[in-house]
């Protein structure tokens, strides 16, 4: 993909302008482990994106847990979590619940499209996260784009504002930006505060450039998306390590004849094609949406998440979370 040139025209007129012929919709991945804290952030995200969404989305996995999923506290039934969701769509924060497809046709397929492999069986990777699930949600969630976020992520964004109408036009206007996400951290507007814990570069049409993919929040608009496929498909966890130079395909096999190694991370999947085709994630350098991942789930942070919500959405944050992506929940207690 090339760059195409920037031109400077008003960027919430002209997403305003393609959003009249095109549709957005909203996915948020559910699974038995959110059952403890989704109730409120899946409100709050609705509330916080404060946009028109064509369809809002909950995708289900139903697959058993794995991994370090196993031992996550709260861990409800799918019984409790088909209740779950019927609640917010009857209170009409979301339209409509999908599941997860397992079928071993479906799998075939969509690997096929997605990896140029038919043959790969795995549908979690090492850590237990749903790589399937995860491309199941963007091949179904209707739309010409979509705004996925997991169900842990917190959202702020300030009356007025509107990071998703900024993204499209993004996304329209600059050919190497594949996906989009606000702010990530609480900004220090008076210091131009990012993220401590990363390197990144900056674009003069105010965002940040990642080779890098995150799977927690991101915009895409589907054409864009599916000109990276096929992506390439990387295994690990082998114990001779001379084995994972093999090609994908003995890979493939090896892990079909012996059960020996497991699928990397879809993140790390995608990150390896954007480096290879030039191309970026966008982080919108924006401080009126900014975005906090709760990288612990425990009983203190779901005791406190209603005042930590209300605080998000008001704009606010202690001093110790300026800077940091992830929530530091020490800070906020």
């Amino acid at each position: 993909m090339n760059e195409s040139q920037a031109t400077h025209t008003n960027p919430t007129l002209s997403a305003s302008l393609s959003s009249q012929t095109e549709t957005c919709s909203l996915s948020i991945m559910v699974a038995r482990t959110d059952l403890p804290f989704m109730m409120h952030t899946i409100p709050h995200l609705v509330r916080g994106c404060n946009f028109p969404f064509f369809k809002r989305v909950l995708v289900m996995d139903t697959a058993p847990l794995s991994g370090d999923k196993v031992n996550r506290p709260g861990v409800g039934t799918m019984e409790d979590l088909r209740a779950a969701c019927q609640t917010l769509i009857n209170e009409g924060l979301m339209d409509e619940v999908i599941e997860m497809d397992y079928s071993e046709e479906y799998r075939r397929q969509i690997y096929k499209k997605h990896f140029g492999i038919a043959d790969i069986r795995p549908t979690h990777n090492y850590k237990g996260y749903p790589i399937l699930g995860s491309i199941f949600a963007i091949e179904n969630v209707p739309g010409d784009y979509i705004v996925h976020f997991d169900s842990d992520m917190l959202l702020h964004q300030q009356s007025g504002f509107n990071w998703i109408e900024l993204g499209m036009d993004l996304l329209n206007r600059r050919d190497k930006v594949i996906f989009v996400r606000p702010f990530t951290g609480f900004p220090n507007p008076s210091q131009g505060v990012f993220d401590k814990t990363k390197s990144y570069d900056y674009d003069s049409e105010e965002f940040y450039q990642f080779t890098s993919f995150s799977s927690r929040a991101f915009l895409l608009k589907r054409s864009k998306f599916e000109q990276l496929l096929p992506m390439p498909i990387l295994w690990v966890n082998f114990k001779r390590k001379w084995l994972s130079n093999l090609p994908p395909r003995v890979l493939t096999q090896l892990n079909n004849w012996t059960g020996r190694g497991k699928l990397h991370s879809w993140e790390v999947i995608i990150s390896r094609k954007l480096e290879k085709v030039n191309c970026v994630r966008a982080n919108l350098a924006h401080p009126q949406a900014w975005t906090l991942h709760p990288r612990h789930h425990s009983p203190e942070f779901v005791a406190n998440l209603p005042n930590i919500i209300d605080c998000i959405e008001r704009g606010e944050a202690p001093e110790g979370q300026v800077g940091y992506y992830d929530l530091q929940l020490e800070s906020w207690l």
